[in-house]
């Protein structure tokens, strides 16, 4: 074909076809806008590919079928981001109740009593001095973790290494503590 039989067919496809494709698109994404750049977006990937496509003999169909594959697309990026959204949400929900159930349960006397304070010193003493010294310059001098690794002559990975190392310890070592620990933890290094 060529040129303007190619600009014919389609302009006869657009005309034609056009509403009869957005009407399709629309009843699976149920998004008028959505439909009609699923519509443009398969039209234009014809238009562009029609040379390949010189034996194709129903255009109409083989664009209805690419739009079909395009709304299929569509509607399982949907369903990804649908499924993400629902598991931040739970994951968002659940942080949240936590944080109530553990404000609810706190104490504050109990926080700064002599026993939470030794438990904190024991268990940042059972920390090798170089994971120690990584997670009070992270957490309480409140450096970076690239500045740390500039400081320490190590790696950022190492860095990371080393604090979540200190993370776990304290999650183990303060586990019946750990709601308002982060309070205190300020609180102790501070003073």
């Amino acid at each position: 074909m060529d040129d303007k039989t190619n600009i014919q067919l389609f302009n006869h496809i657009f005309t034609h076809h056009r509403e009869r494709f957005i009407r399709f698109a629309y009843s699976y994404t149920h998004k008028q806008e959505v439909a009609e750049d699923l519509v443009t977006e398969s039209l234009i990937y014809y238009w562009e590919n029609r040379a390949r496509l010189q034996d194709v003999k129903d255009v109409p169909l083989y664009i209805l079928v690419t739009l079909k594959n395009k709304c299929l697309d569509y509607l399982q990026r949907e369903r990804t981001w649908e499924s993400i959204a629902e598991n931040l949400l739970t994951d968002q929900e659940w942080e949240l109740q936590m944080r109530i159930s553990n404000l609810e349960a706190c104490e504050p006397e109990t926080l700064f009593s002599r026993e939470v304070q030794d438990l904190l010193r024991q268990a940042l003493d059972k920390m090798p001095d170089k994971t120690r010294r990584i997670f009070i310059m992270s957490r309480y001098e409140g450096k970076s973790y690239p500045n740390i690794a500039q400081e320490t002559g190590l790696s950022v990975k190492s860095v990371e290494f080393h604090i979540s190392k200190a993370l776990n310890l304290l999650r183990k070592e303060l586990k019946d503590y750990l709601p308002g620990l982060l309070f205190l933890l300020d609180f102790f290094y501070k003073n």
